[in-house]
């Protein structure tokens, strides 16, 4: 599939440069061979342009194929914005709190996926309501953000009949 393709787009792109530089005959076998004019510099430079442009073609394919999505990320993708500032950890799971610059978010994990549990996540910043996700999960409770921008906050999660909580963190 890719060869065909390959050598579809570099056929035309051999065609559109035959117009442009008076190049006589394009012939496709086992390699491309160019018959140009007597000089032959612009057949030269035709078959140079030709190669490089497949070449990048095949390098951004094997690129794509072996890198494939998400390659280079180190740790799994989590759920808040902002970097790890606290994790709080408990027997059946853990309480992890993330801070950007204006706004902090929590999750509470359970230590065993898959099973479906009450799980409960709250986070509190200074002189604001309490942001609260509750319900029977079986991976995480939350993220629930609140703006913390200068301001101290709280969290607090549950895992089943488990709870910790923070106390005021990031003054």
């Amino acid at each position: 599939m890719l060869s065909r393709t390959f050598a579809r787009m570099l056929r035309n792109h051999a065609v559109r440069s035959e117009r442009r530089t008076h190049v006589r005959t394009l012939k496709w076998g086992k390699g491309i061979r160019v018959f140009g004019d007597a000089g032959g510099a612009s057949a030269g430079k035709a078959m140079r342009k030709h190669l490089m442009y497949g070449l990048a073609i095949v390098i951004a394919a094997a690129g794509l194929t072996l890198a494939g999505p998400g390659a280079g990320s180190a740790e799994a993708a989590t759920a808040c914005s902002g970097r790890k500032v606290k994790t709080v950890t408990f027997t059946t799971g853990e309480l992890r709190i993330y801070k950007s610059r204006r706004y902090a978010c929590a999750i509470t994990v359970s230590k065993r996926p898959g099973v479906r549990q009450v799980m409960v996540v709250t986070i509190q910043a200074r002189g604001s309501r309490v942001a609260k996700d509750s319900g029977r999960f079986t991976h995480r409770a939350g993220p629930v953000t609140v703006y913390a921008l200068n301001r101290c906050v709280r969290a607090h999660g549950v895992v089943g009949t488990r709870k910790a909580s923070t106390g005021w963190i990031l003054c």
